[in-house]
């Protein structure tokens, strides 16, 4: 039996993409299979990547938005941490990690709609995607993540 409060963090970026009305950028994961969540883009930091590289690349990554197509406009203050329910333990991450430690971005999508493509980057992460008014967040995502997705509302709003 692995002692799962001993495994570190897995060092993360997200980004709150909101457009000119203010909606929030959601997707759902294509690999979803226990309910209707969704969540705003998010990774894994490379060993050595800065973050708002990290931030870019994973933006690119999830929806095919350019960094032409978006202004970083602020910066969590401190990472959020969230622990993986147990099930998960030592599944996700080959195992390595008891979840993650993240800081999020909040970025204006200057854009057009047919800018984002879902199939920008194989394999895709979401299948579908929406414009979301921010205060439904934390109603959209896993259960264990909306602690994280509250912080990050509560941070942002004024800023949207």
């Amino acid at each position: 039996m692995t002692d799962f409060s001993r495994l570190p963090y897995r060092p993360c970026v997200g980004v709150m993409l909101v457009n000119a009305h203010g909606k929030a950028f959601v997707g759902k994961r294509i690999d979803n299979r226990e309910g209707d969540w969704w969540q705003m883009p998010q990774g894994g930091v490379d060993k050595g990547e800065d973050l708002r590289a990290a931030v870019l690349r994973e933006l690119w990554e999830e929806t095919g938005v350019k960094e032409e197509h978006v202004s970083l406009i602020a910066q969590t203050k401190e990472e959020l941490l969230y622990d993986l329910p147990e099930h998960l333990m030592g599944k996700l991450w080959g195992g390595k990690y008891r979840g993650q430690r993240q800081t999020w971005f909040l970025a204006r999508f200057e854009g057009q709609d047919a800018d984002i493509d879902l199939n920008a980057h194989k394999p895709p992460e979401f299948c579908e995607w929406q414009w979301l008014e921010p205060e439904l967040l934390p109603e959209m995502i896993v259960p264990f993540k909306k602690r994280v997705y509250r912080t990050v509302l509560d941070e942002f709003r004024p800023l949207i």
